[in-house]
């Protein structure tokens, strides 16, 4: 056999190969992402790394609050002026809608601006939204291990004083019973889709 043509059947071998390995190990057709109005579900879940923060009671908040119920985390600021509101109202209003769905959800706000959000902070914020909001603040340390696992990047943009801005990741964060990273929802969030992957999921 010419070297050319030897070549060109070991390449689709492993093409024939390679597409055979994609349809036997991709997710089933009821966690297939193209099935999702909003959102995308990780056919491989990587687990959440540990961490230690505490809630806006001052309860620790620590990755067993992850498990054994699926959660929803949201990361911002207080003092965000426009998405982290906007985002938080909508969460609000899911929250609702599920509840009267019958599935149950955690609704969970990571700040990343542990400078200003104290727990105090934190818990006069969110009640502007809805009781039934998590919030998760603590050290820099933790924030930044918990963020990075989620694959949510923020930075800070320097100002004068307390006067400064975060930039921060806007999509939702999708985590299972097993505190696993399960999938995103990425803006324009419409609440009537959201609603629907997340009950079909």
């Amino acid at each position: 056999m010419p070297r050319m043509l030897q070549l060109t059947v070991s390449v689709l071998v492993i093409i024939a190969a390679g597409v055979f390995g994609y349809l036997q190990l991709r997710p089933d057709s009821q966690n297939d992402a193209l099935t999702l109005a909003s959102g995308t579900v990780l056919a491989q879940r990587t687990s959440v790394a540990e961490f230690n923060l505490v809630d806006q009671a001052g309860q620790p908040f620590t990755r067993r609050e992850l498990e054994d119920r699926w959660s929803l985390l949201f990361s911002g600021f207080t003092h965000c002026p426009d998405i982290c509101p906007t985002t938080l109202a909508l969460m609000a209003r899911l929250e609702q809608r599920l509840q009267e769905a019958g599935t149950p959800l955690q609704l969970v706000f990571l700040s990343v601006d542990p400078q200003r959000d104290t727990p105090e902070q934190m818990a006069e914020y969110l009640g502007y939204f809805s009781p039934g909001l998590r919030g998760a603040t603590g050290n820099s340390e933790d924030i930044r291990a918990l963020s990075e696992s989620l694959g949510l990047a923020y930075v800070r943009v320097p100002g004068g004083g307390r006067h400064y801005n975060v930039d921060h990741a806007s999509a939702l964060v999708l985590i299972d019973p097993e505190a696993r990273l399960a999938g995103y929802f990425r803006p324009p969030l419409d609440l009537d889709a959201l609603a629907r992957d997340l009950q079909q999921l």
